[in-house]
């Protein structure tokens, strides 16, 4: 760390740490990295009874304890969220699946705020399924785009 570089809050870390700890179980939703990350889960249908259509959108801040040396949000925590996204609406619509590989494409820093990441399926199979996600900043603007292949439960 350079000489006077901002340092964590600790007071802020240990809070979301002790949080973590205390509220997270194995469970979708509630696992401890999502706890820790501060993640919030919405599921929406964007089309009426259109299952490859729908998407799980997960939120959270961004926090110095998510930030590179350079000021902004890791890549590897917005890969996670990303992965996060695809995982839980699998989840969601057919049960617990498996990433089996994943390609991420970092278009933007993102400084602060609210970020937002969007999981989506592009091609729902019943072995194999095919998704991305979209990662947004405060702005809306589009920061980082993953593309996933998916084991399907069963």
């Amino acid at each position: 760390m350079a000489s006077g570089a901002a340092r964590i809050d600790v007071v802020e870390a240990r809070k979301r740490l002790d949080h973590a700890l205390d509220d997270h179980e194995q469970a979708f939703e509630r696992f401890f990295y999502a706890r820790f990350l501060g993640l919030s889960f919405t599921y929406l249908p964007e089309a009426a009874g259109d299952l490859d259509k729908d998407v799980c959108r997960v939120t959270f801040a961004v926090t110095d304890m998510l930030k590179n040396p350079q000021g902004v949000l890791h890549g590897g925590v917005m890969a996670s969220a990303m992965d996060i996204s695809m995982g839980h609406l699998v989840a969601k619509v057919a049960g617990p699946g498996a990433t089996i590989e994943m390609k991420v494409q970092f278009m933007r820093p993102v400084a602060g705020g609210l970020v937002t990441c969007e999981g989506r399926f592009t091609k729902r199979g019943r072995a194999i399924s095919f998704m991305e996600s979209h990662l947004y900043d405060a702005d809306g603007k589009l920061a980082a785009h993953a593309t996933a292949t998916w084991k399907m439960p069963g």
